[in-house]
C-alpha cells in the first residue's frame, strides 16, 4: 500500500528528486469553482530545464537496457498505485480543473487502465525476420526506443492525457520529459509522484513546470529529445510543428475536434438523445472527442431535439464536490468569454436558443455556464466550424445520407464522430464516409486503452491507446547479416 501524498508537490522533478526551480519563482493554480487559490507550482528556469534533459539522456541509457518483463511490472506498479489513490486524487482533480468528483474518479482509473495495457504492451514489441535476395542473408528487423520523449498534455484531462503519453513511452523503453499543464497540474504530478514510488529509475520521467512557450521550444531545440508528443490546440501544433521539424523532432499530435454525430431515421431517437447529452455535457464540453454537431434526420428531429432538451434540463449545474452536480464549471476564464462569443455569433446568424445560452446567474463565483441547446443554426455559424469547448451544443438537419456525410465532413477536424442506426448498411458506409479518425455506432465510447485514439486532417496525426500506441516511440533497426 502507498498512502496518498499528504502534501501534493508543486516541485520540479528532476534525476529523481522533487526540487525548486533555480529562481524560486512560482505560479499560482486557482479551482475554477471559486476562483481561490489552491497551490503553487515552480517556474522551471533554463537552467533547470538543461538539468532537465540532461537527467533524461542519463535515464535513457538505464531504462533502454532494462529487460521488457522488469519495464512490465514497473509500470504495473504504476497502475497499482494511481488505483489506490484514486478516491483522493478525484478530489484533487476536481479542485484544480472542476469537473464532478464522479467523473475525476472515471478519469483516474482510465489513467490507471493506461498503464495496466501498457504494462502487457512492453512484453508485446514484436520484429521480424524477412527472406533476402540471398540464402545465406539473414535479415532482422527489431524495434528500439525512439529516445528522449517530450510529453505535452491539455488541462481538459489532466491525468489521462499525460498517462496516455508516460505509459507507452515508458513501455517503449523511452525516457520522459513531462510539461504539465500550469492550469491542473497537480494530477501529472501525482502521476510522476506514483512512477517514482513504483521504482522507475531517477532521470527516466522527469516534470518541468513552468511558462509552456519556453519550456517547449528548449527542449526540441535541445538535440536531445527525439520524439515529441501533443495534446493541445492547433495553434500551439503549429508552432511546435515548425520547431520541430527544424531539429528533425519526430512528432505526433493530437490537435482537437468537432465530432458529427448522424442521428438516422430508424435509430432509437430518444435513447440517442439521452446517450448524446451525457457525452456532449461532459467535462462541461470541454472533451475534444465529444459530440459538437448533431446532424439529424429531418423526419425525426422534432422528436430527437425534444428528448435531447427534456435529458439537458436534468443536468445539475454546481461545484463538482457537491454529489448532486453532474455539470461543473468550465475549466478558466477564456472558456467564458468563447462560450459567450459562439452563442452570440450563432444567435445573430439566426439560430435560436432554446435552452441556457448564459452564465449561470446564482453563481456569484466560478465560470458558471448554462448547458445551452441552440436549434435553427445556419451553416456559416462559428459554432459549427469553431472546435466549441464549451457546454453549448447545436442541432442541424439532413435529408438524405448523403448529406449528412457531407455535414459531417465539412470541417477541418477529424477526431471523433458518431453515427445513430439500426440499420447495419448505413452503419458500415457512414463509417466508412466519414473522415474521422474515430466512429463510435450506437454508443459514445471510442476512447479506451485498448483502441488507438486518434485524428486525420486538421486533428493531427499518430495514435494512442491500442496495440498502434507504442509504436510511436520506437524506431524500426535492420540487421542484414550475412553467413
Amino acid at each position: 500500500m502507498h498512502a496518498f501524498p499528504t502534501i501534493i508537490p508543486g516541485r520540479l522533478f528532476i534525476d529523481g528528486e522533487w526540487r525548486t526551480g533555480a529562481t524560486g519563482a512560482t505560479t499560482e493554480v486557482f479551482n475554477p469553482a471559486t476562483e481561490i487559490a489552491i497551490g503553487t507550482i515552480e517556474q522551471a528556469s533554463p537552467e533547470d530545464v538543461a538539468d532537465g534533459f540532461a537527467a533524461a539522456e542519463r535515464g535513457l541509457a538505464v531504462w533502454r537496457n532494462t529487460d521488457a518483463w522488469t519495464r512490465s511490472a514497473t509500470i504495473r506498479r504504476v497502475a497499482d498505485i494511481l488505483r489506490e489513490w484514486a478516491p483522493e486524487a478525484s478530489r484533487l482533480m476536481t479542485d484544480e480543473q472542476g469537473k464532478p468528483v464522479r467523473e475525476a474518479e472515471a478519469e483516474w482509473l482510465a489513467t490507471a487502465d493506461q498503464f495496466d495495457w501498457y504494462a502487457d504492451e512492453a512484453r508485446r514489441i514484436y520484429g521480424r525476420t524477412v527472406d533476402g535476395h540471398s540464402t545465406a542473408n539473414r535479415i532482422i528487423v527489431r524495434r528500439e526506443p525512439v529516445g528522449v520523449v517530450a510529453a505535452f498534455a491539455a488541462w481538459n484531462f489532466p491525468a489521462l492525457l499525460p498517462a496516455r503519453k508516460i505509459a507507452p513511452a515508458l513501455a517503449a523503453g523511452c525516457s520522459v520529459i513531462l510539461r504539465p499543464t500550469e492550469e491542473a497540474p497537480f494530477s501529472s504530478l501525482l502521476i510522476v509522484r506514483a512512477c517514482e514510488l513504483a521504482g522507475v529509475p531517477a532521470g527516466v520521467i522527469t516534470a518541468l513546470t513552468g511558462p509552456a512557450s519556453r519550456i517547449s521550444e528548449q527542449l526540441i531545440n535541445s538535440g536531445i529529445v527525439r520524439k515529441l508528443s501533443l495534446t493541445g490546440s492547433g495553434a500551439v501544433g503549429r508552432t511546435l510543428l515548425h520547431l520541430a521539424a527544424d531539429n528533425l523532432v519526430a512528432v505526433s499530435m493530437e490537435l482537437g475536434g468537432h465530432a458529427p454525430v448522424l442521428v438516422f431515421e430508424d435509430a432509437d431517437v430518444e435513447a440517442a438523445a439521452r446517450a448524446c447529452v451525457a457525452s456532449k455535457f461532459r467535462n462541461t464540453g470541454q472533451v475534444c472527442a465529444s459530440p459538437s454537431r448533431f446532424i439529424v434526420q429531418d423526419t425525426v428531429a422534432q422528436r430527437f431535439t425534444e428528448a435531447f432538451i427534456a435529458a439537458t434540463r436534468e443536468l445539475q449545474l454546481g461545484d463538482g464536490h457537491d454529489p448532486e452536480t453532474t455539470v461543473g464549471p468550465l475549466s478558466n476564464r477564456r472558456q467564458i468569454a468563447q462560450t459567450e462569443a459562439l452563442v452570440a455569433d450563432a444567435v445573430s446568424a439566426g439560430a435560436t436558443v432554446a435552452l441556457g445560452g448564459q452564465r449561470d446567474p446564482r453563481f456569484e463565483h466560478g465560470y458558471f455556464f448554462e448547458p445551452t441547446v441552440l436549434v435553427n443554426v445556419p451553416p456559416h455559424s462559428k459554432i459549427l466550424s469553431d472546435e466549441p469547448f464549451a457546454p453549448v451544443a447545436p442541432i442541424v438537419t439532413f435529408d438524405s445520407f448523403e448529406q449528412a456525410i457531407e455535414i459531417a465532413n465539412s470541417t477541418v477536424f477529424g477526431l471523433a464522430s458518431y453515427v445513430w442506426t439500426t440499420n447495419l448498411s448505413t452503419a458500415f458506409l457512414a463509417s466508412e464516409r466519414i473522415e474521422a479518425g474515430m466512429v463510435g455506432v450506437n454508443t459514445m465510447a471510442v476512447a479506451t486503452a485498448e483502441a488507438p485514439f486518434g485524428g486525420v486532417k486538421e486533428s493531427g496525426f499518430g495514435r494512442e491507446g491500442g496495440s498502434e500506441g507504442i509504436l510511436d516511440y520506437t524506431v524500426a533497426k535492420a540487421t542484414i547479416l550475412t553467413l
